[in-house]
């Protein structure tokens, strides 16, 4: 028998008015109905008020092997979690089996791929096709800047002001970015000269606008990345095993700015990252300086080599 989510039709609006109510982002919004929708499937028709914390294990797990990880794993539980407050809530339910499941253990020590600033540099070379310089923005956004592909898309054109960048991140909390001078000169030259005049009305404020005449979507943001990556590849082939995907270029920017001794604190508001573990994360390259700093240390210090005479 196939299970599906519509019998829980009620729930799930409560579920969505809540966040709306309680003005979680778009984008966790659509994450965890999907993670939500994902897991009623699972609990084959069962009432809510009947789902235990095992049944949730149970669902957590088959996620895991899937081929999820931990982050992932973790969200879907978050999810679950926050549903189960919402029913209780509104009364459809008197307890919360997801509340004493231990989330999975994220490996926090996990160096983040990145790309050295000679790669990104080719990337830009490699950038072609009718909408050069519309591209050649968004990508120089997120590896000079640290933009995530989901602010590129937010991003409006009064956003631009002077040389800052205002950019709406997660919780739609707001960050400033003073721009690189090459870097404003070129979203300038975009904005006067490149920039498609948009065709709908609620479209019109758009920083990217598509071939289409419509704000830019995630997806193609995503499209124009790999693409780029598909031609660093065959430029340069040992890179082929490395997984590189449009956050990448944020991990290399915020990469090459500790390189470049920025302090830990700055990178942090650049990224717009809320807890600064989070930031940490990119330290691995601390570590790679202090180990080249200390390889030209040659101490001259007494011999106690044992004496044989």
């Amino acid at each position: 028998m196939t299970y599906s989510a519509e019998s829980y039709e009620r729930e799930l609006q409560l579920f969505q008015m809540y966040m709306k109510d309680r003005e979680y982002a778009k984008d966790t919004q659509t994450a965890y109905l999907h993670d939500l929708k994902h897991f009623l499937i699972n609990i084959e028709g069962k009432k809510i008020t009947e789902v235990t914390n095992i049944d949730i294990m149970n669902h957590l797990t088959l996620v895991r092997e899937s081929g999820a990880g931990a982050r992932y794993r973790n969200r879907c539980q978050s999810a679950i979690r926050l549903f189960y407050k919402v029913m209780i809530k509104f009364g459809a339910a008197s307890a919360n089996p997801a509340m004493d499941i231990e989330k999975a253990k994220v490996d926090k020590n996990r160096k983040p791929a990145f790309l050295e600033k000679r790669y990104l540099d080719s990337c830009m070379g490699m950038i072609g096709g009718k909408y050069r310089v519309r591209d050649v923005a968004i990508v120089a956004l997120m590896a000079y800047a640290g933009l995530r592909v989901s602010e590129i898309v937010k991003l409006n054109t009064m956003d631009l002001s002077g040389t800052t960048l205002s950019v709406r991140g997660k919780g739609d909390k707001w960050r400033y970015i003073p721009l690189p001078r090459e870097l404003l000169e070129l979203l300038q030259h975009y904005m006067s000269s490149e920039r498609i005049e948009p065709r709908n009305k609620k479209d019109e404020h758009a920083f990217f606008i598509s071939q289409f005449g419509r704000r830019i979507s995630k997806r193609m943001v995503q499209t124009i990345t790999e693409t780029i990556f598909d031609a660093l590849k065959e430029h340069y082939p040992h890179l082929k095993g490395m997984p590189l995907s449009s956050h990448k270029l944020r991990h290399s920017f915020a990469t090459d700015l500790l390189r470049s001794g920025v302090d830990l604190r700055a990178v942090q508001e650049l990224l717009g990252h809320e807890d600064i573990s989070t930031t940490q994360i990119y330290t691995h390259v601390l570590d790679e300086t202090k180990q080249r700093a200390m390889s030209g240390v040659r101490p001259s210090l007494p011999s106690f080599a044992a004496n044989n005479s």
